[in-house]
């Protein structure tokens, strides 16, 4: 069977706001994260006004990897990973969002910390813009229903392309910009800043803040390649696949638009336009969008050199007895069991065909490289006298990387990276949970932020290590 390719990129994914801390270090601004109290499985994350007296903000501290990050690179290269994804957390380089000129402590830090991971040969992935742009754009602006945070995402943009020319290849404008579609109010915020007030229409605001987005980050792509032709910028879209509940055709149907409701930005970031059905819906909608001529012209321009896109669970739809002829019916509200897969402790149904489903609907879709940068399982780990024993994870991966073997053999699938998400234990974006634990290396730190911090390898550490080693070839 054909094999991994040889220059195949081996990695681990994080995010800025979820294992830094330092959150006020050196110049730093608060972000939307820094205002996201702790929550659970049970119990939303809260959304305060500002950052409030009392509350617990896990974010605040992470893991500390701001000043950590030397001795985790470490596990990281004997880890054997070939890059590691991060974001650059907005509000170190510009705090405020809106300043004229960048700090330059936060410049810094990132020049260290890439420096860091080349010294072992792992090759930096980037994303701009990871659920943490600063707060007083929200406050000042109302976040992304404000045109001119193109202006502000683009300084931000170019200031750190330039910055690191030399030191990053691989970049990601946008975290999981379709998160969004789903109009929940958590994604609404993270994803854009965006807080819904009395009387508007949720659906309109947040198709006018992914136009927004849309051309900041095609304005971005422009940016880097003219400053290094050599840059490989993508988007990065949330991919869970959507099958329908029954062979009936109104099932079908709405699966269809489920996934086309959920990956429109995708086609925009890859295709440089609109879908036809969303112009449509728009129309009929009569929703009244600031989209320009010169908009559309910098889409064309902008398109993005390949597909990131985390991958966790897949999902069953069914349309409703009054389903719309549009099918549009949010799938919050039509979805239904799927009976043959198990579920995490966090209800994710575990799918890893579905994996390999994703990977050849985008090849099909938009026939570029592909690279998964999320995947795992969240789950609760013992810790025991120094060890942690979690099979549950490595045959979790196991079967994903099998998939992923599959779609490159068989299907002929471009597939040029994988890294898991959190490979090293951080605090969960969407509860603010220590305990949902996704990494290979395991962090002392509980949900009351309590703990030694003191790093210890997994049993999926050596397992991964060893995948890692042989190329893939030896998941036993």
């Amino acid at each position: 069977m054909t094999t991994f390719p040889k220059d195949f990129l081996w990695g681990g994914a994080v995010a800025a706001h979820q294992l830094e801390g330092a959150w006020q270090a050196e110049g730093k601004g608060v972000s939307l994260a820094d205002v996201m109290t702790a929550g659970s499985n049970q119990t939303p994350r809260k959304i305060t006004a500002g950052v409030q007296a009392g509350e617990n903000y896990p974010n605040h501290t992470g893991i500390d990897f701001y000043h950590h990050y030397k001795e985790d690179i470490k596990l990281f290269a004997e880890l054997g990973l070939k890059c590691f994804r991060t974001s650059i957390a907005w509000t170190r380089i510009f705090p405020q969002g809106d300043e004229a000129k960048p700090n330059e402590a936060g410049l810094k830090f990132y020049d260290d910390l890439f420096a860091e991971l080349l010294k072992y040969d792992i090759q930096p992935v980037v994303t701009l813009s990871h659920f943490e742009m600063p707060y007083h754009l929200v406050t000042e602006y109302g976040g992304w229903r404000n045109r001119k945070l193109i202006d502000f995402f683009t300084k931000f943009a170019r200031v750190v392309f330039q910055r690191y020319r030399q030191q990053v290849k691989y970049w990601m404008t946008f975290n999981e910009i379709n998160n969004q579609a789903q109009l929940d109010d958590w994604f609404l915020f993270t994803n854009s800043g965006l807080q819904v007030q009395p009387g508007e229409d949720a659906a309109e605001l947040m198709y006018q803040a992914g136009h927004y987005e849309l051309v900041a980050s095609a304005l971005a792509v422009q940016i880097g390649h003219q400053i290094n032709p050599d840059f490989q910028i993508g988007g990065m879209f949330a991919m869970g696949p959507s099958y329908p509940a029954s062979p009936d055709p109104r099932d079908v149907m709405k699966a269809e638009r489920t996934m086309q409701a959920n990956y429109w930005f995708t086609d925009v970031q890859c295709k440089g336009k609109y879908p036809a059905w969303l112009k449509q819906y728009w129309n009929r909608q009569n929703y009244q969008l600031d989209i320009t001529l010169e908009d559309e012209d910098v889409l064309k321009a902008g398109t993005v050199d390949y597909i990131g896109f985390s991958y966790y669970a897949s999902h069953v739809v069914q349309a409703t007895d009054a389903e719309a002829d549009d099918f549009m019916t949010q799938a919050s509200d039509t979805q239904v069991t799927n009976p043959t897969l198990q579920a995490s402790a966090w209800g994710w149904l575990i799918d890893p065909v579905g994996l390999r489903y994703a990977l050849n609907w985008f090849t099909d879709r938009y026939d570029l490289p592909l690279f998964i940068v999320e995947n795992g399982l969240g789950a609760v780990d013992k810790f025991a006298k120094g060890q942690i024993h979690d099979p549950y994870r490595i045959a979790y991966l196991r079967d994903h990387i099998q998939q992923m073997a599959l779609a490159i053999a068989v299907d002929g699938v471009n597939l040029i990276g994988y890294t898991p998400w959190g490979i090293i234990d951080l605090v969960s974006a969407g509860t603010g949970e220590m305990s949902k634990r996704y990494g290979v290396i395991y962090v002392d730190k509980d949900d009351q932020g309590q703990g030694t911090l003191k790093r210890w390898k997994k049993d999926s550490f050596t397992w991964f290590q060893h995948v890692i080693a042989t190329n893939g070839q030896d998941l036993t």
